[in-house]
């Protein structure tokens, strides 16, 4: 999976305005490395993703105040440095390599180096204003499917890392706004060759008539196995997580 990052690219910040919420998408370069191994001894962590877009956001904000944003830096506070992680053949080799930094130490810190993240956006404003309760509602996505102008879209990167030649691993959220309703995806793509694949979704749907926005998640990973029958390289074993939906509600305080 390649970049969305072109040669050519600049900066750049739009805003759209959808009744009273206010969208907004703003993309920029990729941090300083500066900038990253301060950050990186802030959390903690020994190595950080190679592209890593710090000030990259996409918002949606409520005219009262309240909404929801996705950015990198919150995203990699939701990696669990304390589960393991996925094992390659030179994991070790590289995790070291990777932490050129702390090369005075005598101990390499633990962290995963697949940058798996459970992220699922950051609420703005006074949490009084908003509720999010758990619900079997569902997302339908009959509607979305429907052919509909679209009149605003926005795909925003916010890390990526090849894990050094054995996969990818990257996280994005784009939106997209019909004349009656949003629909956003915010989806976490891992690829390490030859082990696994896995997805975590968050989509978030919005109905101009509607007072709530529907917010549901679900995780898919596939497992790579491998495989000794006759011209067949590997069997692919794949799985997935009951999807749970929750309801944003504005309260009106």
């Amino acid at each position: 999976m390649s970049s969305l990052i072109s040669p050519g690219f600049q900066s750049s910040k739009q805003d759209f305005s959808f009744g009273p919420w206010t969208l907004t998408a703003a993309k920029t370069h990729i941090m300083k490395s500066k900038d990253i191994e301060r950050l990186a001894e802030t959390m903690n962590m020994p190595a950080l993703p190679e592209m890593l877009f710090g000030d990259n956001v996409l918002r949606i904000q409520h005219a009262d105040g309240f909404g929801i944003e996705f950015n990198a830096i919150d995203a990699l506070k939701r990696v669990n440095n304390m589960q393991d992680s996925v094992k390659v053949a030179c994991a070790q080799e590289w995790q070291e390599s990777r932490a050129e930094s702390e090369a005075s130490k005598e101990v390499v810190k633990r962290y995963d180096w697949t940058y798996t993240t459970d992220y699922r956006g950051t609420l703005l404003g006074d949490h009084l204003q908003i509720q999010v309760k758990p619900t079997s509602e569902r997302i339908d996505m009959e509607k979305l499917r429907a052919r509909e102008q679209i009149k605003f879209f926005e795909d925003v990167l916010l890390f990526e890392d090849e894990l050094h030649d054995h996969g990818v691993s990257m996280i994005s959220v784009k939106i997209r706004v019909m004349p009656t309703s949003f629909f956003l995806l915010l989806r976490f793509f891992l690829r390490v060759d030859g082990v696994l694949i896995r997805i975590n979704d968050t989509r978030l749907y919005h109905e101009a008539i509607s007072s709530h926005s529907l917010y549901q998640q679900n995780t898919e990973y596939c497992v790579i196995l491998p495989c000794f029958k006759p011209h067949c390289s590997a069997l692919l074993l794949t799985g997935w997580k009951k999807p749970h939906a929750s309801r944003i509600q504005h309260t009106g305080k």
